[in-house]
């Protein structure tokens, strides 16, 4: 028996490879597929089929590149849509895998075509259940892809098959969802490893409506939308053929990358203080476990990229780059900044201050004008700061004309991360009054500016 979950980093995506008596089948793959390949053929299996519980909106498909690699037959999702490659498959669809048996469920909610997977161990018990983002540990998938007008039929089609669907195969039964907390694709996602039919049913806040009218009103809201995902939508009915190897950026000289970067979106992964210090002037700074998740807000995937990290070795980088199908990369700064400073370059930093002198700040009085920059929700839920100005980082460019030009701007976040894309995004417009600060809520200490 071969049974695995693979998890893709940074965008909190999971796939999965399972097989008995030597024939295995992959749900839901990202595109360097490698990985299966790995498993299968190191375990003695030979994949037969890949199955797609929903065309992909946050992340590259893997499906096309993998048959194209194994041979396997591709099972898609939401038939209505004109795919170039692979089979529709049809609510009742049965297949075997050795002993093992798939069949297809209708679950609509999360897109109108969404299907779920449900697993028979040899002996014919339901025993996994693979939902993608129709439900997840704590959590139910987004139901608003198709705009605000379909938002609540979405959502009681999403009620629909739950209660219809996926709780009656019953409470001992496994449930495998498409993506784990920290995805877009969920608002709230538990930190579940693994989670049952009944661990749902039982702690799923979602759940927990009295009735269908209920679940809509508390469940069908509009969520972020980051504009790479378009893109994804595309891709993902095309096919994308990566050509069996990862794409290898050039490496290329401080002069080179000085030339190239008014062409060019410099994407800097470095430590937040590295490029505080010094970086390529107009540089973006996402840091590296945070490329999946922000990339695609700020640089659009068609446009040339340059790297620089802390190493000659772009490719962790990369990987996560073509995930989200950034494919147009230019190179990466050989040497790092190291050679950038050895070529006589002019170089930018940003200023930044710990929590605690920002504290020491306000506390002397001095008039401040404070950028918040996290999410809507962590604003709600957590602390704030009185008076700060709250802008999402990731809504930092449509918002520029909001932001005085004329006053130093302490920008602020969990941690300092976000903090730090927001203020390349403003240098990167010449929005040079920008100050950093260093540090969560955990180090706050204002007296006379306590937080809410």
């Amino acid at each position: 028996m071969l049974f695995k979950r693979i998890e893709s980093e940074g965008l909190a995506h999971y796939s999965y490879i399972f097989g008995h008596n030597g024939k295995a089948a992959v749900i839901d793959p990202r595109l360097d597929c490698g990985i299966y390949l790995e498993m299968a053929v190191g375990n003695g299996y030979r994949i037969n089929h890949i199955f797609e519980t929903h065309r992909n909106e946050d992340y590259l498909s893997g499906s096309a590149e993998l048959a194209r690699r194994s041979g396997a037959e591709v099972w898609h999702a939401d038939s209505q849509l004109d795919y170039d490659y692979g089979t529709s498959v049809k609510d009742g669809d049965v297949w075997k895998i050795g002993g093992l048996t798939l069949t297809a469920l209708h679950t609509p909610g999360h897109t109108e075509g969404s299907m779920s997977y449900l697993l028979r161990d040899p002996d014919g018990n339901p025993w996994i259940v693979f939902t993608g983002d129709l439900i997840f540990a704590g959590d139910v998938g987004r139901t608003d892809f198709l705009g605000k007008e379909n938002l609540e039929r979405m959502a009681g089609l999403q009620y629909d098959s739950i209660y219809e669907k996926i709780l009656p195969l019953g409470d001992g039964v496994i449930m495998c969802a498409a993506h784990g907390a920290g995805s877009v694709c969920g608002g709230d996602i538990a930190q579940r490893t693994y989670t049952t039919v009944g661990m749902e049913r039982e702690y799923n806040p979602h759940l927990q409506y009295d009735d269908r009218n209920s679940f809509i009103k508390n469940t069908a809201k509009i969520m972020e939308y980051a504009p790479y995902f378009k893109a994804m939508e595309k891709e993902n009915l095309e096919g994308r053929i990566m050509g069996g190897r990862m794409p290898i950026p050039m490496p290329l000289s401080a002069k080179e990358v000085h030339r190239m970067s008014q062409n060019c979106y410099v994407l800097d992964t470095r430590d937040y203080n590295a490029f505080a210090s010094a970086h390529v002037p107009g540089a973006i700074s996402i840091w590296a476990e945070g490329v999946p998740s922000f990339t695609g807000w700020f640089i659009p995937t068609e446009k040339p990229i340059i790297l620089v990290n802390d190493s000659d070795n772009p490719k962790p980088i990369v990987r996560k780059l073509i995930r989200i199908g950034f494919h147009n990369l230019a190179g990466y700064l050989s040497g790092g900044m190291l050679k950038w400073h050895m070529a006589g370059l002019k170089s930018a930093s940003v200023e930044t201050v710990s929590v605690q002198e920002l504290c020491g700040i306000l506390d002397a009085g001095v008039e401040t004008w404070i950028l918040d920059v996290r999410s809507e929700k962590e604003q709600h839920r957590g602390r704030r700061i009185p008076n700060a100005h709250n802008i999402p980082v990731t809504h930092i460019i449509e918002n520029m004309d909001n932001i005085p030009e004329d006053k130093t701007v302490f920008i602020f976040c969990g941690s300092g991360l976000r903090a730090m894309t927001a203020a390349s995004l403003m240098k990167r417009e010449e929005r040079n009054n920008v100050v950093v600060i260093l540090g969560g809520m955990s180090g706050w200490s204002s007296v006379t500016c306590e937080l809410e």
